[in-house]
């Protein structure tokens, strides 16, 4: 089974799939060099996005147990054929904002244009993650709960 775990930057995709690896599932955090790349879209503008080649060798050559894959991109609903089940992960703003000032392991969402920018997307892209999402799952939760949640979508 093959399950795409999403939402906006400090939801927990990172903590959550640090825990399913320790409970023996295979994980991959897309959030690097490895699986993504910065490209222009089409309004001129960066945009960082899956390595669209490494993302179909990844899911086309899973064959056993259960892989959940992490990630947020504009370019995932090309993939959405892919998985199984797509979970939203989904916190209030207010605590996002708060896991992402006191986080140690990502300097994202620290400086003032970055958090507005969270915000502006916790208005319009969530939206569209939520209307494609299996599951929602809110991460306001206790980790453990949130990665039980995740293991109930395996079966």
């Amino acid at each position: 089974m093959k399950i795409l775990v999403t939402g906006m930057s400090g939801t927990g995709k990172s903590s959550v799939l640090q825990e399913l690896a320790r409970r023996g599932h295979r994980t991959v955090d897309t959030d690097s060099d490895e699986w993504c790349e910065w490209v222009t879209d089409a309004r001129g503008e960066p945009d960082w996005v899956w390595r669209e080649d490494r993302i179909d060798e990844l899911l086309a050559g899973h064959m056993d147990g259960t892989l959940f894959v992490a990630g947020c991109k504009s370019s995932q609903g090309r993939f959405s054929s892919q998985f199984d089940a797509v979970a939203l992960l989904s916190a209030p703003a207010a605590v996002l904002l708060e896991r992402m000032a006191a986080r140690t392991n990502n300097p994202y969402g620290k400086s003032p244009q970055e958090r507005a920018l969270v915000l502006e997307h916790l208005a319009t892209v969530e939206p569209l993650l939520r209307a494609t999402a299996t599951l929602e799952i809110d991460t306001t939760q206790p980790l453990s709960v949130v990665a039980d949640r995740l293991e109930a979508l395996a079966g």
